[in-house]
């Protein structure tokens, strides 16, 4: 796990905060706020733009986007969307949550990013998350433009020229071979020496154009328990906690902890979860309070079956981990190794 050790025991604060002294049965680890839905790429595998024109235009204002994390009281946000660097003002979002002493991950697939470095300081509290499903025509292809990958190498560099953070985030489909897998996170690890990277295998969006390629669970198992042979998994920076790694190489099972990493865009607070719709409260009080969580996972939605994501299954690795001596101990070890290979 290659989490920055600052930040790790931020982290293990906050949980032992949640569960020892406040006694919560629930509480978000990382916010996913989307505080637009426009994009500048339409990607075959992505179920999150597909809106109609009044609002793919609307903007989240500033107040509305930092008032929800605050509320929510989550010490990490992930700045998704959409294209987040499309958003005007998403600079002063990004500077207020930071000012907050809030991680905060931008996503962006990196057209932009170039052209809008000098609106953002370089901070152990920001980084930049290039999403990379892989090396230059296997990306391309996937997300349907040609020469996306070689601008979005070319913004890596740059920005880590200039001081900011860089993460990665890569989605697997079942065109992916544990080859393809490898020579991408290679690529990223050794080449461009990204200080972290985070990979997920693609979740089955309904309103997704490409229905055909997503992986199923004996799938991703298959598929990541042969990509971290090797000792690649001990070698790559990856941003995930030791026991999310067994899950994808099903070495462990795990349920979905769908309200760890909770959704807020333009409609409110999205139930259940990042990846389904299935309505909006307007609090994350409510959002925990009056979901009926026990209708979904594996075995009670039919949507969950195949569902590995990490937006699910990372915050069920994370309280696991919490709850073990032996797992935490493995987890802190990796944490430090990871930090001084880099």
């Amino acid at each position: 796990m290659a989490m920055p050790l600052r930040q790790t025991a931020r982290i293990s604060t906050y949980l032992l905060q949640q569960k020892l002294l406040k006694r919560r049965d629930k509480f978000p680890l990382i916010v996913e706020l989307e505080p637009l839905f426009a994009c500048n790429l339409k990607c075959e595998g992505c179920g999150k733009i597909q809106h109609p024109a009044g609002v793919l235009k609307q903007r989240m204002p500033v107040a509305q986007a930092v008032g929800a994390v605050l509320e929510s009281g989550a010490p990490m946000v992930s700045i998704a969307g959409g294209e987040p660097l499309m958003h005007p003002q998403i600079d002063e979002i990004v500077r207020q949550l930071v000012e907050r002493r809030k991680y905060v991950f931008l996503c962006t697939n990196a057209l932009l990013l170039r052209k809008k470095l000098d609106k953002f300081t370089p901070s152990p509290y920001f980084a930049f998350t290039v999403h990379i499903d892989g090396l230059r025509e296997r990306h391309d292809a996937s997300v349907a433009k040609e020469g996306t990958f070689d601008e979005a190498v070319a913004a890596i560099k740059e920005a880590k020229a200039r001081g900011f953070r860089v993460t990665t985030n890569s989605t697997f489909f079942n065109t992916d071979t544990a080859q393809t897998v490898v020579e991408v996170l290679d690529y990223l690890n050794d080449d461009l020496q990204v200080d972290e990277m985070m990979l997920s295998p693609g979740y089955a969006y309904e309103k997704a154009p490409d229905q055909e390629h997503f992986l199923g669970v004996q799938q991703t198992r298959e598929l990541f328990k042969k990509a971290f042979s090797g000792g690649n998994r001990r070698r790559w920076r990856l941003n995930h906690s030791p026991l999310f790694l067994d899950f994808l190489e099903g070495k462990v099972d795990f349920e979905c902890t769908a309200w760890g990493i909770p959704n807020y865009s333009l409609f409110g607070w999205q139930r259940p979860c990042y990846l389904m719709s299935d309505g909006y409260v307007p609090t994350y009080r409510e959002l925990v309070e009056k979901t009926d969580w026990s209708k979904y996972g594996r075995g009670r939605d039919p949507r969950c079956e195949n569902c590995m994501a990490h937006c699910g299954y990372e915050p069920t690795a994370v309280l696991a981990t919490m709850g073990s001596l032996k797992a935490s101990i493995r987890a802190a070890r990796e944490t430090v190794a990871a930090n001084r290979s880099h």
